[in-house]
């Protein structure tokens, strides 16, 4: 009876993963190789859309910069109603159309309504800015950095998307190895179970090789499931639909073990570069807050109609003129600005500093890890070796009953776990020699 309900078990655990199965295939599936994965990622990731508006807005702000190079011109219309005596004959000026009349007191005082109708075209051209040019500089360089910044983006979004890559061919290839697992367990259940109904095997053993085929039926389903998930992720990064099923055209293969390179950081990398640009910038705006007790200069010039009627062109003048303008005290603005822009100064430069420093550790620790796989590699191949000699002697052994139920599944269980970590070995290394050029390079 107790056998009954195990075989009834596994019937519901089989049709899950026959429901699991038509689910997955239910889905469009695509096959993708490393190339692909690294040009959609380019184009249509959106971290990288991103970055990309973030040098948008810098460069922005840099083209607002030239107001203080390029004049400013200005139209203008002002329509004015008035019975004040002083603005009222002042408008008669601007019209010309003053008569003797008009220096008659009783109308100097009561002039009545009086209208008048200005055009005006004005411009103020920047001669000396000190301060601006400063500005115009600071936004320069954090265009650069901006635009250093966004390519250091692209090269991360690259790593993320090989990283993921190498995450779905592992995945894909834990299936491999336990859909085998699933295999052997098959048939060593199947055998137990010819056993034990020729009285060759007890009751316990038999159900222990039944116990095993459950188990791996759920490693099964969570490889499954995880192929799933690496799959989503990749398909998240390279801007595709999230319900492809996305598979690596080739299988994780062991990438070449060269010799020993000299891993240093370079001081040209992007993201370092970026932050020098952001410092340099910073030191600019703060030579900007000092200069703006320089005096400024700025050439205006304008010209005018004035009219009794509305768009009238009666009358015309001009005006030109140089404006100096210094601010010899602000209430302590300018002092105020200057040490706040120098503080700014002083936290860029310890953050540079503390930046290189953590990129020093993060490629010390590279290192370490990518020299920890390198031997991890020698050492699983050997151990997936020794395991499979001892799964194969074991499993002839059990057949000729020398040996017991509990050591062929551990010998077994423990061949497929040799399996898993030479697969999980060969991605760390792959990984961590692709993440050292991408600290060092």
């Amino acid at each position: 009876m107790y056998i009954k309900q195990k075989s009834i078990l596994k019937g519901v655990l089989s049709l899950m993963f026959i429901v699991m199965t038509l689910q997955v295939q239910a889905q469009s599936s695509s096959v993708i190789n490393l190339e692909d994965v690294k040009i959609k990622a380019k184009e249509k990731n959106t971290s990288l859309k991103i970055s990309q508006q973030d040098y948008a807005l810098a460069k922005a702000q840099f083209e607002s910069s030239r107001a203080v190079l390029l004049p400013q011109i200005r139209l203008s219309n002002t329509s004015s109603f008035t019975n004040n005596p002083l603005n009222a004959f002042g408008f008669k000026l601007l019209q010309r159309d003053v008569e003797a009349a008009d220096f008659n007191p009783d109308l100097l005082n009561d002039p009545g309504n009086v209208e008048n109708f200005n055009t005006r075209i004005e411009l103020m051209q920047p001669l000396i800015n000190v301060d601006g040019w400063k500005e115009r500089k600071m936004a320069n360089l954090n265009l650069e950095a901006s635009n250093l910044q966004a390519q250091r983006t692209a090269e991360y979004v690259e790593l993320e998307a090989i990283k993921t890559y190498m995450q779905l061919q592992l995945a894909h290839k834990s299936l491999k190895v336990i859909e085998q697992a699933k295999e052997t367990a098959v048939q060593n259940y199947i055998w137990a179970q010819n056993s034990f109904e020729q009285g060759l095997m007890q009751s316990a053993a038999y159900l222990d090789m039944e116990v095993r085929v459950a188990e791996v039926e759920h490693k099964l389903n969570l490889a499954k499931s995880n192929i799933q998930n690496v799959s989503d992720y990749l398909a998240f990064l390279i801007g595709e639909d999230h319900q492809t099923y996305l598979i690596p055209a080739d299988e994780l293969m062991l990438d070449p073990i060269d010799a020993e390179e000299n891993y240093a950081l370079n001081m040209e990398r992007k993201d370092l570069l970026a932050m020098q640009y952001s410092v340099t910038a910073q030191e600019k705006m703060f030579q900007s807050s000092k200069m703006s007790f320089i005096p400024r200069a700025n050439a205006m010039a304008n010209y005018e109609w004035n009219d009794a009627s509305f768009m009238g062109f009666g009358a015309n003048n001009y005006l030109v003129g140089i404006q100096l303008s210094w601010d010899i005290f602000s209430g302590y603005k300018n002092i105020g600005k200057i040490h706040q822009e120098k503080a700014i100064l002083e936290k860029a430069h310890l953050e540079q500093e503390k930046y290189i420093q953590e990129s020093e550790l993060e490629i010390n620790k590279a290192k370490r890890q990518f020299a920890d796989s390198k031997n991890q590699i020698e050492l699983s191949s050997l151990a997936l070796e020794q395991s499979k000699e001892a799964f194969r002697i074991t499993s002839n052994r059990f057949k000729q009953g020398l040996e017991q139920s509990k050591d062929l599944l551990y010998a077994e269980t423990k061949y497929h776990e040799k399996e898993l970590e030479h697969a999980r070995a060969i991605f760390n290394f792959n990984f961590s020699k692709v993440y050292l050029n991408f600290l060092t390079q």
